[in-house]
């Protein structure tokens, strides 16, 4: 893979994120608390709700959210068979923005795909 989204735009946050948690970290305790709460296996399992979060972060063009829930996939044991659906559906939702965001989202997958899924994950051409 030529370029490295995924793992860029976080590298990016890091020192940003961290200077600020410092500042409030009680709104970042309820945060994590949150996220934690709303992300755990539940009726959905975790994979699926990554997949929810990831549409919702592509709709919403955030660079960090597409990063993280894109990881967060890969961990979870996401294909990229199944996020490439995933963002059909999105794109389909969006529209023209969706063609944009979307394409950003796979790369940043296929990525922590490389890191945490199997070896043999296809590279968009």
């Amino acid at each position: 893979m030529a370029s490295a989204y995924g793992k860029a735009v976080l590298a990016d946050l890091r020192e940003p994120a961290k200077a600020l948690r410092e500042q409030i970290p009680e709104t970042y305790e309820g945060f994590v608390a949150t996220s934690k709460a709303a992300m755990a296996a539940g009726t959905l399992d975790a994979k699926t709700k990554e997949f929810l979060a990831l549409a919702i972060a592509v709709a919403s063009q955030c660079d960090g959210c597409i990063a993280s829930h894109t990881r967060g996939a890969a961990m979870k044991g996401a294909t990229p068979e199944e996020v490439a659906e995933v963002l059909g559906v999105t794109i389909f939702m969006l529209g023209g923005p969706g063609t944009v965001y979307a394409p950003r989202a796979y790369e940043s997958f296929l990525e922590f795909y490389e890191q945490y899924g199997r070896r043999e994950a296809p590279v968009p051409s």
